[in-house]
């Protein structure tokens, strides 16, 4: 499985790519799309079609995004939404499934604790991927959110299979019964 992960950013967004087969990661791609410091319409369409040709170009089977943490500024918030937005239209349009995870969650799947620095993550990825070198603060976001989905996914598809046994499942003084 491809998975596309996102670090949607108003100047900077992060992408990374990687494999996974079994419990294994293999890292494929990562970088920045730089949308710079026009205005507002112009800097989403950098994202949209930076986000749609790494789409075209990986083609992955699902992608994975941050999602927006609420700012001290709420014009902040607003635009950072608008920037994750772009992204998330350029996913759907290539038919892609989108998962959203907190920054809280990427950093627990990758670190191990929410509250990791930024340096951690950088190092953990890089760790995890078998990197040669750190990679740049927002790619390693972005592959950090893709790590998060790809354990994520494990998780899922194990509560998938199980579930339908479970159904029939009652509770009674705190034991399982059929």
């Amino acid at each position: 499985m491809i998975i596309l992960g996102i670090d949607p950013g108003l100047r900077t967004t992060g992408f990374g790519v990687i494999h996974k087969q079994g419990s294994k990661l293999r890292y494929i791609a990562s970088g920045t799309i730089k949308s710079g410091d026009g205005d507002l319409p112009a800097r989403l369409k950098v994202i949209l079609s930076g986000v749609s040709e790494l789409a075209a170009t990986y083609q992955p089977d699902c992608a994975a995004i941050e999602k927006v943490f609420v700012n001290v500024n709420p014009q902040s918030t607003l635009l950072l939404g608008q920037a994750r937005g772009a992204a998330i239209c350029a996913l759907v349009t290539h038919d892609l499934a989108v998962a959203e995870y907190s920054p809280t969650q990427v950093k627990q799947a990758v670190v191990g604790t929410g509250r990791a620095a930024k340096p951690q993550v950088q190092d953990m990825v890089a760790r995890l991927l078998a990197l040669p070198g750190l990679p740049g603060t927002d790619a390693a976001d972005a592959l950090g959110v893709a790590i998060c989905h790809a354990h994520s996914n494990s998780t899922l598809s194990v509560i998938s299979n199980i579930a339908p046994k479970l159904a029939g499942l009652r509770m009674r003084r705190g034991r399982l019964v059929g």
